[in-house]
């Protein structure tokens, strides 16, 4: 698994999009990457962020902007009273569980973004204090929505690894490479 994104000469733009998610969910992915469940799901600062919280969180996210996207109801919303749930793991999930739940996800972003006819096709957006009234954005929109929103987070999950145990995304691209 490397870090640079593919390219190509040939390659499109629902597939250059795709190839910067993926390589973003990796990234956060990665992070926990030799980690036990209790230490992934450590806060080694004052945050409340943990690994495997912020592993779940992005797929829970992508989830969300794939139904909206889809116009379907999202059948893991969150309410106010499970909020935070949606930042750890609760009720026994483990890491191989969240992270195959968001490979399925992934899965069916990318079916929907090669089905959809336009990039331009646009979506309503929630009400919610944050979105304008009546607002709408594009696939595309949501595609490098996603991008910033995974590779933020990608960032702050190299930050917790960086805490726990000093290794970097270079050493563990290395080290996963050595174990396969």
């Amino acid at each position: 698994m490397v870090a640079l994104v593919p390219t190509g000469q040939h390659i499109g733009e629902r597939d250059t999009f795709l190839n910067f998610i993926r390589a973003q969910r990796e990234a956060v992915i990665r992070a926990s990457f030799g980690l036990t469940e209790e230490q992934a799901a450590s806060r080694p600062s004052v945050s409340e962020l943990s690994l495997s919280g912020l592993i779940k969180h992005v797929a829970e996210a992508e989830l969300n902007w794939l139904r909206l996207a889809q116009e379907r109801p999202n059948e893991r919303q969150r309410a106010e009273e499970n909020w935070g749930e949606g930042f750890r793991l609760v009720d026994g999930e483990t890491i191989p569980e969240v992270v195959a739940f968001w490979q399925g996800v992934a899965e069916e972003t990318e079916e929907f973004v090669r089905s959809v006819p336009s990039l331009d096709d646009t979506f309503p957006l929630p009400p919610a204090p944050w979105f304008p009234k009546d607002g709408r954005v594009s696939v595309r929109w949501m595609l490098l929505h996603l991008v910033q929103e995974t590779g933020r987070h990608a960032g702050h999950a190299d930050i917790i690894r960086e805490s726990l145990d000093g290794k970097g995304s270079f050493e563990l691209i290395d080290l996963e490479k050595r174990s396969s």
